[in-house]
This record gives structure tokens, C-alpha cells and sequence, in this order.
């Protein structure tokens, strides 16, 4: 009897591939490892309808879709080693327990991200990342009895935290080093639009600064700025970004892709690792595009795109007719949608096409050519811009 094809990682990139790989036919045995006791969910509802209590159920699948597909899910669980040259993964129990060595055929790792912290911040109550549901859930169970809030960062997270803690009536004070929230993935031009969008409802954005230490024993009770502000704050939420999970790494062989180019595990674009018959999708994963250009992407749409990808890569699908992919992300803030098709990037020159204050939409060129389309509350105007963008327009065509 063959070994099993494992995944290991049970999040949107593990839960869509089971998906793919049973949808394209393969009959094999499957095994899901996961390191949370929870099935596969949505992570992107966290910041927003989990933290405000709209929702609490965010599974990707029903307990019953992992029984009909015939996946052994084991949650849970965590991997600490790899053997490549003996093709096996080596788990064990999160809370205790012996090790298990499993055997694989093919082996997939989509293990994630792990959320930075700060030195100083350490054992304080009251201060919080959010990367899981236990995060979300433990975050939320503070919200009634504060009043104040501080989140230090203002990328994606950062910013749907801070709506979502405003919306519930805090006074919120969002801290960025950075000239502007969401300066590094869309630029300081629009990361200030987009900063418009919570100032005008009541947040406060403090850029430019950095933090130098969280006040109260035990308790946090305030946050302290490089400029010598101190900011009273019941709750602090850390948005400083994550790290890719990859020490169980250590010893296999296994590429990592250099810090630069944003780390994680190297691969081709496919998905394939240095090793054989190891692959890796998600947030954790570097591939590299058509020009063979390194990156790693932390996007829900594009783990989507890579989970497909890798399933046709084992199971040897011919793909040449796959609609093209237009990388999309979007960031749900407030009540308005900010969302991005194609390749944003600080560097580009930006072009705005409208702006009312609130809504708005941007083009982004690069040596002359369409980009990047980025809109707050102007899904339609984003959308259309995609077979644009697949043509590689130049931009002077868009703006004329």
C-alpha cells in the first residue's frame, strides 16, 4: 500500500486543496494535519464580524465535507520535523503527548504565519495579537469593559481591527512608524486616503512615530510613543505583521527564501520545494512568478489561486486553458470595501481617476504601463479594470 498524500497546515490553503484534489479525481488517501483544535475556517471575518460579534461561525467546510471527501483530519496537532530522504513528517500533540512519524507519498506544507510581538510587551495582560480564532474570541470578551484602544501598525489588520473597536464604540488611536497607514503595500498617497476613511469617523491616526513601551504592571493601562506621548489604552492590539512557520525545517534540507525577497519556504512556480515530492502553498510560501521573480503574498485569493495550482501539478492536469489569474485582494474597513486588482506597488507612480473624500479610485503604472487598480467603495470601477490589466495597457491609454 501507497503512503498517504499529506498536507500539512489545515487553513484556507490545506482545505481548498483537499477540495481540488478530490474535485480533479484523485482517490488516494489524504491526510490534513492541523496545529488548532478547530476544522479549517475563514480567517479574513476575524478582524471584522468575529471581533464585533456579527459572526462566530466562519468554518470553511462542515465537519460532514471531511468525512464525504475521505480526509483523515487530524487538528490539533503539530509538525516538528521532516525527513525528506525517508519521505516522512514527524507530529505531535499541541497540548502534550507522544510523537508520531507518518509516511508520505506527497507532502504539502501550508503552515502559515506566525504574528510578531514586541519585547515589552510580553505577560501584560490586555494586550493582544490576532492571527487565530481564540485571538479573535479573547480580544472581543475585552471589548465591553474598555473604553480606550491602542493598535500599533497600520497594515491590513491593523486598520480592520481599529474600525472594527471604533465601530463598537472605543476611542481608538492607530501608531505607524510609516508616513501613512498601508504605506508599504499601497503607497503613502493612498494609504493617507485610506487614512481619511477612519479619521473622519473618529480615529486617531498617529504616523510617523514609532512605540517604546506599554505602561502597567500586570494590566496595560497605556502605550508610550518615541516622541514621548503616552496614549491611555484599556486594550492593545499588535499589527506589527508575521513571520512565516517554518523552524520544523531545521535539519530537512529544505530551501528558505531569502529575507528580502520576504522569506518563507523557496519554491518554483508551481509550488515545488528544493525537496521531492514536497511542495508548499500560502502564506508561507515564496514561489516565483513567470519571470521567475521571488515573493511571498499573505492574500486569500492568491493561497486559492496556489492551492489549484499544486493540484494540478501532482495530479499532472493540463492547466493551459485555466482562465489567467489577476492577483485581487480586498480589506473590508468601516463600511467601506477597499479592495486591489493586479500588482500595487509604493514605488509606482499613482494616478488618481476619482475621489469624493470617502470613495475613491487609483490607477498605478510602472515605466509607463497599467499596473494596479486600488478603490474604496467602487467594487464595479475596480473589476472591470482586469482584462486591462491583463493586456499590460499603458497607462496613457487609461488616462487620455
Amino acid at each position: 500500500m501507497s503512503a498517504a498524500m499529506v498536507i500539512v497546515g489545515a487553513g484556507l490553503g490545506g482545505a481548498r486543496l483537499v477540495a481540488d484534489l478530490r474535485n480533479e479525481g484523485y482517490e488516494g488517501e489524504l491526510i490534513l494535519i492541523g496545529k488548532e483544535a478547530r476544522i479549517p475556517y475563514d480567517r479574513p471575518p476575524l478582524s471584522k464580524a468575529v471581533l464585533t460579534g456579527d459572526k462566530d461561525d466562519v468554518d470553511l467546510q462542515p465537519q460532514e465535507f471531511y468525512t464525504e471527501k475521505d480526509v483523515d483530519l487530524r487538528t490539533g496537532m503539530c509538525v516538528t520535523s521532516i525527513d525528506p530522504d525517508a519521505h516522512t513528517v514527524t507530529v505531535e500533540p499541541v497540548e502534550g503527548g507522544e510523537a508520531e512519524t507518518v509516511a508520505y507519498s506527497t507532502l504539502i506544507l501550508a503552515t502559515g504565519l506566525d504574528p510578531r510581538s514586541l519585547p515589552f510587551a510580553a505577560g501584560k495582560s490586555g494586550v493582544h495579537t490576532l492571527r487565530t480564532y481564540d485571538d479573535a474570541m479573547a480580544l472581543r470578551s475585552e471589548i465591553e469593559g474598555a473604553s480606550t484602544a491602542v493598535v500599533i501598525g497600520a497594515g491590513f489588520i491593523g486598520c480592520e481591527v481599529a474600525a472594527s473597536l471604533s465601530t463598537k464604540g472605543l476611542e481608538v488611536t492607530v501608531v505607524e512608524p510609516a508616513l501613512a497607514p498601508l504605506a508599504i503595500a499601497l503607497g503613502e498617497q493612498v494609504g493617507t486616503m485610506v487614512g481619511r476613511i477612519h479619521a473622519d469617523r473618529g480615529v486617531q491616526i498617529r504616523t510617523g512615530v514609532g512605540v517604546t513601551g506599554i505602561t502597567g504592571e500586570d494590566k496595560v493601562t497605556g502605550v508610550t510613543l518615541a516622541d514621548g506621548t503616552e496614549l491611555p489604552a484599556d486594550i492593545v492590539v499588535l499589527g506589527i505583521g508575521s513571520t512565516p512557520v517554518v523552524d520544523y525545517l531545521e535539519g530537512s534540507g529544505i530551501a528558505l527564501a531569502d529575507r528580502e525577497f520576504g522569506g518563507g519556504i523557496a519554491c518554483d512556480e508551481v509550488g515545488r520545494t528544493s525537496a521531492p515530492d514536497v511542495y508548499a502553498i500560502g502564506d508561507v510560501a515564496n514561489w516565483r512568478d513567470e519571470h521567475g521573480v521571488p515573493s511571498r503574498v499573505e492574500h486569500w485569493n492568491n493561497v486559492v489561486e496556489q492551492a489549484a495550482k499544486v493540484a494540478y501539478a501532482i495530479l499532472g492536469v493540463d492547466e493551459s486553458n485555466a482562465r489567467p489569474f489577476v492577483p485581487y485582494f480586498w480589506s473590508d474597513q468601516f463600511e467601506v470595501k477597499v479592495q486591489a486588482l493586479g500588482h500595487p506597488s509604493a514605488g509606482d507612480d499613482v494616478h488618481v481617476i476619482s475621489d469624493d473624500g470617502t470613495k475613491f479610485v487609483v490607477y498605478y503604472s510602472r515605466d509607463g504601463v497599467f499596473t494596479a487598480v486600488v478603490g474604496a467603495g467602487k467594487a464595479g470601477a475596480v473589476m472591470k479594470m482586469r482584462a486591462k490589466l491583463l493586456e499590460k495597457t499603458p497607462i496613457s491609454e487609461l488616462l487620455g
